[in-house]
């Protein structure tokens, strides 16, 4: 794959990158338009493979924010078209890296020392280069790493980035008034944590330790005097991409082994720990010989206040969702509801909710779960489609719920796209066997 040797780091050349992937999807536009006009039963499959190949192909040179918003859209499977999936999908795992020269000279800057000074053997050539860093291989006292690489200017263009993507956002989700500055607050604060390759340090030696209980779940090890706030060095753990195993594996005895294993050690993180592993996709966990599952990437940590985890999860019981009065109470605390509400507005968020959180929290209601069944997925992308095309939820204001919704719902839609990959059976509550006993679930 051929290297990059420069990225836009200034406002102006990436909003004339993206300009340009404008106008590209334009004509691609106009080209499927001039053929429905001679074909009218054209379908939009060849309209989105164009637009996707287009946009990923823009993104993946600026990298950063601009690539980390389209990794985040693949794990929208419900929502996005096949095509977009797909393509966006590919910045987990494929997209150019940086050439040699610019790694050594991001060593130097970083860690005072190229890395010929610092590692016994280190591949020049990157094995993975994804949205916001590379990785490399690297040997020291025997010892196999992994050194992840930032790319430069990552940090410095998430604000202009989030700034030309604010428009496009606030008419795709119908954000009116000040309150929606909340949620482009949010996005911002946490990619520009995930840049920070310091409190991802932290933040990884931290969940190792805090889930060392939990069995057939491993992370790899993390050397801070081979660290910066741009460079990160850890343990090179020999497995393959969950994604890469699911495509092949049909022991379903192993599958519910590595599902049970992401099913305990995100309820113990939400749960006991109240902060939580906020990205999970396939390329940020691993399988190894032995079917344990390998986590890794803390640089996307959600905290979650105890203000929002009680009424989040009093609506994840049945008796709750089904009494007026309480679901009422709670669509308010979650500022789902407003005090500005008027009655018709009430009625319909009420009833939308209603729907959405009894078939949402169906895996919490039970002893045990059965990510195999396509039923529970099937009606989750009915809702999806239903909602989609809802005329009237165009017209209401989209700037609902607390900010903190943004990331616990990534998160757990993106655990249940894994559990429904894996097709794993898990027992719920499993996870408090491993709650220390000074701790309650």
């Amino acid at each position: 794959m051929k290297t990059i040797d420069h990225i836009p780091t200034n406002k102006l050349q990436r909003a004339s990158k993206l300009v340009k992937t404008g106008v590209k999807v334009g004509a691609n536009y106009a080209k499927y338009y001039g053929k429905k006009v001679v074909n009218p039963s054209l379908t939009k499959e060849q309209l989105n493979e164009d637009n996707a190949e287009d946009i990923y192909d823009g993104l993946k040179s600026l990298k950063g924010s601009a690539l980390k918003v389209a990794q985040m859209l693949s794990m929208e499977k419900n929502i996005m078209p096949k095509a977009y999936v797909e393509k966006f999908s590919l910045s987990q795992f494929s997209v150019p890296p940086l050439s040699p020269p610019l790694v050594r000279k991001t060593f130097k800057k970083y860690l005072g020392k190229y890395p010929e000074d610092l590692y016994d053997t280190f591949a020049a050539q990157s094995v993975n280069a994804a949205s916001i860093g590379q990785v490399h291989q690297a040997t020291l006292n025997g010892k196999k790493l992994a050194v992840k690489i930032q790319y430069p200017g990552v940090a410095d263009s998430i604000s202009s980035d989030l700034a030309l993507v604010k428009p496009i956002a606030k008419k795709m989700f119908n954000l009116q008034g000040e309150g929606k500055e909340k949620f482009f607050k949010e996005v911002e604060d946490k990619l520009l944590e995930e840049t920070d390759y310091n409190l991802e340090l932290a933040q990884s030696i931290a969940m190792t330790e805090d889930c060392a209980t939990i069995p057939n779940l491993v992370f790899p090890t993390y050397y801070p005097d081979l660290s910066s706030e741009r460079i990160l060095t850890m343990d090179w753990m020999d497995g393959e991409h969950l994604s890469e195993f699911v495509a092949h594996n049909t022991d379903q005895e192993a599958a519910n082994k590595l599902g049970q294993a992401l099913w305990d050690f995100y309820m113990y993180q939400m749960h006991i720990l109240k902060r939580i592993h906020a990205d999970p996709h396939p390329g940020n966990f691993m399988v190894d010989k032995d079917h344990n599952l390998i986590a890794i990437d803390f640089g996307c940590i959600k905290h979650v206040p105890q203000d929002f985890y009680i009424p989040y999860f009093d609506l994840a019981e049945p008796s709750n969702i089904n009494d007026p009065n309480i679901f009422k109470q709670k669509l308010y605390e979650l500022e789902i509801l407003r005090d500005d509400d008027d009655s018709e507005t009430v009625k319909f968020f009420s009833a939308l909710f209603h729907e959405m959180l009894s078939l949402f929290t169906q895996p919490m209601h039970q002893e045990e779960f059965d990510f195999r069944d396509s039923t529970f997925f099937d009606q989750i992308a009915v809702l999806s489609e239903k909602y989609s095309k809802d005329t009237e939820i165009r017209k209401m204001n989209g700037n609902r719920g607390s900010k903190h919704f943004l990331y616990i719902n990534r998160t757990f839609f993106g655990l249940y796209n894994l559990m429904h990959d894996l097709k794993a059976q898990i027992k719920v509550n499993n996870f408090k066997n491993y709650v220390p006993t000074d701790s309650v679930a």
